[in-house]
């Protein structure tokens, strides 16, 4: 499983408000739900206010202008976003909270770097950046979309343990 925090991080390291839209589908969708302090990332408001913010960011990552995502205020937004997500995706699993936290703020560092680092490469080997930041963004879409997928197939193994209300 912590596999799947950090990659959710690093999705979020890449683009940070990927991971978070997609998590908040799948509670939506009832893949991942979520109780208590987390309920309000299944509901149809926040599905529709992240998945904006998340192709507000793709578009905006696209033009020359976009602020560099190792720059405090974006590196500070992106480990913020990594841990609400780690937190979200282990309350749905019913691990410990700062687990999720905790790696998905790891993921989400490397993510944040190591993107960065990968994308000046790619994007001076091309000659061109638009190419390099619509892989990234799909790259981002998958991993997301791969590890809440993985989630919800170790919360289902979860689900099949307990025992049955009848018997």
């Amino acid at each position: 499983m912590i596999l799947w925090f950090v990659l959710l991080g690093i999705t979020t390291g890449l683009r940070s408000m990927t991971a978070l839209a997609v998590l908040c589908w799948f509670a939506w969708l009832r893949l991942l739900p979520q109780a208590g302090w987390a309920h309000w990332a299944g509901s149809l408001a926040a599905v529709i206010l992240l998945t904006l913010a998340a192709v507000g960011e793709y578009v905006g990552d696209t033009l020359p202008q976009a602020p560099n995502r190792t720059a405090p205020l974006g590196l500070t937004a992106r480990f913020v976003l990594g841990a609400l997500t780690g937190a979200l995706a282990a309350r749905a699993l019913f691990e410990p909270v700062a687990g999720g936290v905790i790696f998905a703020s790891i993921g989400a560092a490397m993510g944040a770097f190591g993107g960065y680092h990968v994308r000046i490469f790619w994007s001076k080997t091309l000659g061109r950046d638009l190419p390099v930041a619509l892989l990234e963004s799909a790259i981002a879409v998958g991993l997301a979309v791969l590890s809440c997928w993985q989630l919800h197939q170790f919360l289902l193994i979860i689900l099949q343990g307990l025992p049955s209300g009848g018997q």
